[in-house]
């Protein structure tokens, strides 16, 4: 097989890798699900304190929970997320509200906006998801503004929903990208988010987990209305089923901090707030980072057609 080969499968991999998050997030009903998670949501909001009129992006927006938040503070809110179906429910519940937000298909890893474009960029667990976290990270950077605040909210790796991933991880195949939770670790996030960036601060926070019905039924909850979920239920025969519903359903009631027929877990998650330097790129480069990444494509099928020309002979 040629490099021109080699490349091509894995750009057609990656493309299915895409393809199937983009699914897996417009699977099940994350509005609904969304909604019991809305008072932590609105705490981590709180805490940045964003002035009234400044300009917020919410990266993974989902259905609209801390872009709805934002708006009703007076902040001028702008909302993406690749699942279409989500977004349109934002726009349904923003004018609801007579909210004016601006809700948008993008991914996280090449956001449709412009340079600095942000006063302020948050991520509530939503942009720990994508399968390439350096762009992700780049991205968050390019589009706010020197001095502005990047916010995020990530699951940590040893916090509860750390641990339900990791029951789910041993029941299913590998998803062919690196583990969400990383974006939890400290030492990982400054490593990627290490350029662009003056300060960098951290926080262990907690999300409370309340539900008025027992953990069997939150398990089941979550396989109707999460979509990581759902497609996880999915993939397994029936005596897979029976076993991962048997393990979360235990993971829950251990963790379950109240009696009788209702749930409270708390999940621990990295609160990550930074705040945007001067430059971008380390070289004082004006060019954009989305050229950047056009350059390495181009000098990548460069690289495959060059090894490939090796080795024909003259002739050929």
């Amino acid at each position: 097989m040629s490099a021109i080969e080699k490349n091509t499968q894995t750009v057609e991999e990656f493309d299915q890798l895409k393809t199937r998050l983009k699914a897996t997030w417009m699977t099940g009903d994350y509005d609904l699900f969304s909604r019991f998670m809305e008072k932590d949501a609105d705490q981590f909001f709180r805490r940045l304190v964003v002035p009234k009129g400044a300009r917020l992006l919410d990266v993974g927006c989902g259905s609209g929970q801390l872009a709805l938040i934002a708006a009703r503070a007076g902040a001028k809110v702008t909302g993406c997320d690749i699942a279409t179906n989500w977004i349109q429910k934002a726009r349904d519940r923003a004018a609801a509200e007579g909210l004016e937000i601006t809700f948008d298909e993008g991914d996280a890893e090449s956001l449709p906006y412009g340079d600095a474009q942000f006063d302020v960029v948050t991520s509530l667990i939503g942009a720990m998801f994508a399968p390439r976290p350096e762009l992700v990270a780049r991205e968050l950077t390019r589009v706010c503004r020197p001095g502005g605040t990047i916010a995020m909210a990530n699951w940590t790796p040893g916090g509860f929903i750390g641990q339900m991933f990791k029951t789910i991880s041993r029941h299913i195949a590998p998803s062919g990208m690196p583990s969400p939770v990383l974006w939890g670790d400290e030492a990982t996030v400054r490593d990627r988010l290490r350029e662009g960036i003056n300060t960098l601060e951290f926080a262990r926070r907690t999300y409370h987990f309340v539900y008025p019905f027992p953990p069997d039924s939150v398990v089941e909850f979550f396989r109707l209305n999460y979509g990581p979920m759902t497609r996880a239920f999915g993939s397994l025969d029936a005596k897979g089923k029976e076993q991962l519903r048997t393990e979360l359903e235990n993971l829950w009631a251990l963790h379950n901090k109240s009696e009788g027929n209702t749930t409270i877990v708390d999940a621990e998650y990295l609160e990550v707030i930074a705040i945007r330097g001067s430059v971008l790129h380390k070289t004082g480069s004006s060019v954009s980072y989305r050229a950047e990444l056009l350059a390495d494509r181009i000098e990548e099928g460069a690289n495959a057609l060059a090894s490939f020309a090796e080795g024909l002979s003259e002739e050929e």
